[in-house]
């Protein structure tokens, strides 16, 4: 039976976190001997392992992860947010015994102190195929996860405006270094969720001469799925009679990477456009860690805060009638799958892997980049949508065609498979 080990950071938290753990889920529907290990493990699933044996070793790993982003204030300038992980820290993982009887090591996100480049290094020692996902763009960086505009990637990182001391021989081109020695000791094998992600992959300086290929990634469908919105609406208290705007978190106006001034701007602009029918309209926010900081939005709104239940997130986008996503950068962003498993179109810039996912006008809108008249204009247009369940049912049809469970694992096998087929003496075949 074919083996596969997934090795990411932590063990649900995050999307890359939840990719890894859907992706495992949908391999092990397919009878595949597939496990996942965890630098650092903070639920008790105990199918979810850890390269922690013992407590010790936990409280070495929190340790190593909070003193990075301490060190990392010294050298990151204040003035940005753009998410930067350092090369300070690492661990060996090539000793774990799944790591070392698994036909294909699947790599995730291995930021946050996990696997440096000399760690990564390592694995060429095992002679198995390695297929690494993207879910971010810091592989191929010299350390940010987000790009934005900055095209240092492809060439050698430096002079990084994330920096406090930029320069040609920053930490940023030390680092673009560091993980150029070791990938020419790899021989990896990318996966990039987006179209968006695996047109980076080609032009960046660091990963341009791998193999890439792209599949999305996939999530439960048993759990996202339609429910009647009326009955939904009841469930979280909602007016049956409102048009429902769903929202995540948007820490402030000064928040980059998730575009919460442009949904503000746009919201202000969609009240003025339908006066007197702005009555008929609300807005729900769930993710707001404390509602008390958070922007004031120009319709009625109501915040859920964190939901860490899925069937009640589930709940969430099925009681929805447009999902609002006015992120910047995105691969494939997890909330407009899951909206759209759920019946609800997304309204979203044209960024990212978003386009990937939302069809305009089939299954939702996709607005000019960074245009809050554009953006006002996709919510205008969801709300007088003259044939709703028609949205609904294009939502749901395109996740189920594009990125179910089945579809997505077989996609993975039929890589793990041409892999194992290319290494000497085969490998077991599915």
């Amino acid at each position: 039976m074919l083996k596969v080990v997934h090795i990411n950071t932590y063990d649900g938290n995050g999307g890359a976190g939840r990719a890894c753990l859907r992706l495992n889920r949908a391999l092990l529907a397919e009878g595949i001997h597939s496990k996942v290990v965890v630098h650092y493990k903070f639920g008790k699933n105990p199918s979810i392992l850890t390269f922690n044996a013992n407590a010790i070793q936990k409280a070495y790993t929190a340790a190593t992860i909070i003193f990075e982003r301490i060190l990392a204030k010294r050298v990151l300038n204040p003035g940005k947010r753009t998410p930067f992980s350092f090369t300070w820290f690492g661990r060996s993982v090539i000793h774990h015994p799944d790591v070392k009887t698994a036909d294909v090591i699947h790599l995730h996100w291995i930021n946050h102190s996990f696997l440096n480049p000399s760690h990564l290094a390592e694995l060429a020692k095992l002679n198995k195929p390695i297929v690494w996902t993207f879910h971010d763009s810091n592989a191929f960086t010299g350390g940010c996860h987000v790009r934005y505009t900055c095209d240092h990637f492809l060439r050698e990182c430096g002079h990084c405006p994330l920096l406090k001391n930029s320069g040609a021989n920053d930490i940023s081109h030390k680092i673009w270094v560091q993980k150029n020695n070791a990938y020419k000791q790899l021989n990896i094998n990318v996966v990039a969720p987006s179209s968006w992600m695996l047109d980076s992959v080609l032009k960046s300086s660091l990963m341009h001469d791998k193999p890439a290929v792209q599949i999305p990634n996939t999530l439960e469908t048993d759990i996202f799925r339609p429910i009647d919105k009326a009955e939904a609406k009841r469930k979280l208290g909602l007016p049956e009679d409102k048009f429902i705007f769903l929202t995540g978190f948007m820490p402030s106006r000064k928040d980059l990477h998730k575009g919460a001034s442009y949904l503000l701007e746009s919201l202000e602009l969609l009240k003025t456009r339908l006066g007197a029918q702005a009555e008929n309209v609300e807005l729900v926010v769930f993710g707001n860690r404390d509602a008390k900081n958070v922007p004031e939005f120009p319709f009625k709104t109501n915040f859920l805060g964190t939901i860490n239940d899925d069937e009640k997130l589930a709940t969430c986008y099925a009681a929805a009638d447009a999902f609002l996503i006015p992120s910047l950068e995105d691969n494939l962003p997890y909330t407009v799958m899951e909206s759209l498993a759920c019946g609800t179109p997304v309204v979203a810039f044209t960024t990212g892997g978003i386009p990937n996912m939302v069809e305009h006008g089939y299954n939702g809108y996709l607005a000019e980049y960074r245009s809050s008249e554009s953006f006002a204009d996709g919510m205008d247009w969801a709300v007088n949508h003259p044939n709703r369940s028609i949205l609904q049912k294009q939502a749901r049809q395109a996740v189920m065609e594009k990125f179910s469970e089945k579809v997505i694992a077989q996609k993975h096998l039929q890589l793990y498979n041409r892999l194992l087929d290319k290494t000497v003496g085969g490998g077991p075949n599915v």
